[in-house]
């Protein structure tokens, strides 16, 4: 079988929408951010994906998965298109992906410090359930006037 057998094959937004779990709506808004590009039927003026269409929107919601922006993710489909190594657009996505590690890892951070204080008046408050706490160590208000 040849390898470029079926390369000019094109889909309707419906079909891409359907696969990709995507609103149409959310296809036209790629569109007109130029992360997608696709033609137009001579016929009814129809969006047709191609394939290369598909491979930029595999990217966008990997990209949109691990938290990157649409702005960034322009940057990187606009350096796919202008340097056929791709190191260039290797080396931005691992700038990008490193600052979202560090985003990620402040989150963690402050998601283990609410956690704690979660847990912490939890446990405040089955000793008040219990007896063995009083409101104030609560840190109720003990009537409308606080």
């Amino acid at each position: 079988m040849d390898l470029t057998e079926g390369d000019d094959r094109t889909w309707t937004i419906s079909e891409i929408s359907s696969e990709f779990g995507v609103t149409p709506r959310t296809l036209r808004y790629y569109e007109e951010l130029g992360l997608l590009s696709p033609d137009r039927s001579r016929d009814n003026g129809q969006r047709l994906y191609s394939r290369r269409d598909r491979a930029r929107l595999k990217l966008v919601l990997r990209g949109r998965r691990f938290g990157f922006s649409l702005k960034d993710l322009k940057e990187l489909l606009d350096l796919y298109d202008t340097d056929p190594t791709r190191k260039e657009q290797i080396r931005r996505t691992l700038e990008i992906g490193a600052k979202r590690i560090e985003e990620i890892d402040e989150m963690i951070r402050e998601l283990q410090v609410h956690r704690q204080e979660l847990l912490d008046y939890r446990d405040r408050l089955v000793r008040f359930l219990e007896g063995k706490a009083t409101a104030e160590e609560l840190d109720l208000p003990l009537d409308d006037t606080e």
